[in-house]
């Protein structure tokens, strides 16, 4: 919990503001800040009283729009007035950071990171060799290439402070999960074919603090002993989210087949949720003031499941704490946002609100392109950013109201990121600073 206590003295009086967040921030990240791809508070919510554009195209409301080498569908974040992207060449011999300068679009640094002769394929349309996100706290920022390396670096100087490149994983279709920062740790997630775990680091050496490997039953290997389905039931892509509960803070990190809260300072598995499903990357969303958690599972007739949360849960709650679950219109790779007792999410080119205490589907509309990427909040207003450049912004409201839609000429997979009142969106070849 974040408090901000103010004190005024004038004509004898004080004056005390608190002001309570019930997420908990990534480490140094001020409210107009967007340090990883869900922003400051882990769930996609724009800081409130931040302007967001409601209008723009090629030739209206850009600020700047600057060319991207090489591909990638991993976030922009922002921080103190910079931009970074991680990008890779399509073969993935290369892998590289870049940073802009937020008010002029201009290229401060592109960099090599990672040098790979012998890169696993990634053998899938939705998936790149630069999918996971950086994240960024004051001072430092760390790019996450899966088992290819992670590296930090002065956000500042942009020395290299540490690396790591010593944890194995067969990530098959390409890593897709991103790192997340609490405190003075850094968590990497490895959902891998082969093998799956996560590990806790150190933020400020990189030392390994902490390994837990996954305990999920994937129940899923043929006669000979092998998975009978080349991995894939393995598979997942998913970023840990922190959350509140009794308090004390988990750390929920969504798996193939199952969904985890873990003790993040020492990797204690505290419960865990069970469905069919596989490849999820869709990041869990939290109401503390519901009291629920609320679980996209992946691949294979995905369903969200709302999980009433308990400081006391442990073992498997899949049935105890299940309040309801949802099969249609639900997301397969992109996360949803909550605003209020509203649930909105994308199920390819179908936007949905949901009652988030009930269940009960409070409207659905089609877009005109399929979105993968997740959703944002801010203004009061929705953004659906999809595959084809186009950006659906609607009403956050229990009945539909469509308030503008906006095209680009080239989309992407990559989640906004918004700061300074202004959008960041990333396409293929280019990134965009949307409105002033």
């Amino acid at each position: 919990m974040a408090v901000i206590v103010l004190f005024c003295a004038m004509k004898g009086l004080t004056i005390i503001l608190a002001i309570c967040s019930s997420w908990v921030l990534s480490a140094g990240a001020g409210l107009a800040d967007w340090p990883d791809f869900r922003g400051p508070t882990q769930d996609g919510h724009v800081a409130e009283g931040q302007e967001l554009p409601l209008k723009w195209g090629e030739k209206e409301n850009v600020k700047w729009k600057t060319a991207i080498h090489g591909e990638g569908w991993a976030s922009p974040v922002v921080m103190d007035g910079k931009v970074w992207v991680a990008t890779a060449r399509a073969d993935g011999l290369t892998l590289s950071a870049m940073c802009l300068d937020q008010k002029t679009g201009e290229i401060l640094l592109d960099r090599v990171l990672v040098t790979d002769d012998n890169p696993e394929p990634t053998s899938n349309r939705i998936n790149n060799f630069a999918a996971s996100s950086p994240v960024v706290e004051k001072g430092r920022v760390y790019f996450h290439f899966g088992s290819s390396g992670t590296i930090c670096l002065d956000a500042n100087t942009y020395e290299e402070l540490w690396r790591r490149v010593d944890f194995p994983c067969s990530h098959w279709r390409g890593a897709g999960s991103s790192p997340a920062l609490w405190r003075d740790k850094i968590y990497l997630t490895f959902d891998g074919a082969d093998q799956q775990y996560l590990v806790a680091l150190d933020k400020k050496t990189g030392k390994t603090l902490w390994r837990k490997d996954r305990s999920t039953q994937y129940n899923d290997l043929d006669a000979k002993g092998r998975p009978s389905s080349f991995g894939d039931a393995r598979k997942a892509y998913g970023t840990p989210v922190f959350i509140e509960v009794g308090g004390k803070t988990q750390m929920i990190s969504a798996g193939a087949k199952a969904c985890w809260a873990y003790n993040p300072e020492t990797g204690e598995e505290l419960w865990s949720v069970s469905y069919p499903q596989h490849s999820g990357s869709s990041m869990p969303v939290y109401s503390k003031d519901l009291g629920i958690l609320y679980i996209n599972t992946g691949l294979g007739k995905p369903q969200i499941m709302a999980m009433k949360m308990d400081d006391k849960a442990r073992g498997d709650i899949s049935e105890t704490h299940l309040l309801w679950k949802l099969i249609k219109r639900v997301s397969k790779q992109s996360s949803p946002v909550l605003v209020g007792g509203e649930l909105y999410m994308a199920a390819d080119n179908v936007a949905a609100c949901i009652d988030a205490k009930t269940g009960e589907v409070l409207w659905s509309e089609r877009l005109k392109g399929k979105v993968t990427a997740s959703l944002i909040y801010g203004a009061g207003r929705v953004y659906f950013y999809d595959e084809t450049g186009g950006t659906t912004v609607v009403k956050a409201a229990r009945s539909f109201e469509l308030l503008a839609h906006n095209q680009l000429e080239e989309g992407s997979l990559a989640s906004p990121a918004a700061a300074g009142g202004a959008i960041f969106l990333r396409s293929k070849g280019f990134l965009y600073r949307i409105g002033d």
